[in-house]
């Protein structure tokens, strides 16, 4: 698993070598935020998860500067962030604003947005802006939930596989000693 992660990372050269990158070479090649341990890899998972339901095409921006902020593997949080896909950030917004509404203990169901009336334009932006004001408080409560609960989770998930792999491997090497010995 960590050999495979390996050949897909950028090494401290490329990093040197590249210009955009090189006023930026002596946070950027600090080695925890390359080095490929349980603890650097499930902080990357964790910073991954919580970054990618940052709205917007800010999500591995805001996942670098968390891995940069917490000394945890750098590519392996921009990565995680990808999970977030046109597929699959309407239906997780969608939840974010559901657990927003049970947070703040919003009563009232989903609020549908005001359907597009060409005709009536200016009407129908004032409608809009309405209906995003009214969202936004469940929708921004949720997310940062949401991203909290998935980083969370992530981290232990990570933690534990990780710790599951290295028992299996272990008891591998002791079986395979006990049979050649």
């Amino acid at each position: 698993m960590r050999r495979t992660l390996k050949k897909y990372l950028p090494d401290h050269e490329a990093i040197r070598n590249n210009r955009w990158l090189r006023p930026f070479e002596s946070s950027l090649l600090h080695p925890r935020l390359w080095h490929l341990n349980r603890h650097s890899a499930a902080g990357g998972v964790a910073v991954g998860l919580f970054c990618g339901l940052i709205p917007g095409p800010f999500q591995m921006l805001g996942a670098a500067i968390c891995a940069l902020v917490l000394r945890v593997n750098l590519p392996l949080a921009m990565l995680v962030t990808l999970y977030t896909n046109p597929f699959t950030i309407v239906p997780l917004y969608l939840l974010a604003y559901q657990i927003g509404r049970l947070a703040i203990g919003a009563d009232d169901g989903f609020i549908a947005p005001p359907a597009f009336d060409a005709a009536a334009f200016v009407n129908w932006t004032n409608a809009m802006q309405a209906w995003m004001l009214s969202v936004a408080k469940p929708l921004g409560i949720g997310l940062v939930l949401l991203a909290s609960g998935l980083a969370a989770l992530g981290y232990v998930a990570t933690r534990t596989a990780w710790r599951t792999y290295l028992i299996v491997a272990w008891r591998r090497r002791q079986e395979h000693r006990r049979r050649s010995g």
